[in-house]
């Protein structure tokens, strides 16, 4: 009966764990949405967000490949307080926390080959 009590306690906790992290899962994919939305209306003027191809600026890197260039989770700081390099028309960006936050979790995706291609 212990044994039997120790193994559903185990069940359990391993059942609210797999929830707990899909439900990270599903916040971090609804961010990383956002984040495509946010690009898409900031960034696709310039830099391709599709899956191949190059950007419409030569001097403007595909998102896909900005971790060729940077570590994407370290360009936070620079999304929060301002781009001021970059290509020569680009414009100064800043973005609010979450939209930071969101960003961020969208690049990562497409850096690992997981985000639809943008149209």
């Amino acid at each position: 009966m212990a044994r039997t009590a120790l193994m559903l306690s185990a069940m359990l906790a391993g059942a609210l764990i797999s929830a707990q992290a899909l439900a990270q899962d599903v916040a971090t994919d609804a961010s990383a949405d956002r984040g495509r939305d946010l690009v898409l209306k900031h960034c696709n003027r310039c830099h391709s967000l599709a899956a191949t191809g190059p950007s419409s600026e030569p001097t403007a890197p595909p998102f896909r490949d900005l971790y060729k260039r940077y570590p994407v989770e370290n360009l936070g700081e620079a999304l929060a307080e301002g781009i001021l390099v970059g290509h020569p028309q680009m414009p100064e960006f800043k973005f609010a926390p979450d939209d930071v936050t969101a960003v961020i979790d969208y690049l990562t995706r497409i850096q690992s080959g997981t985000a639809k291609p943008t149209p």
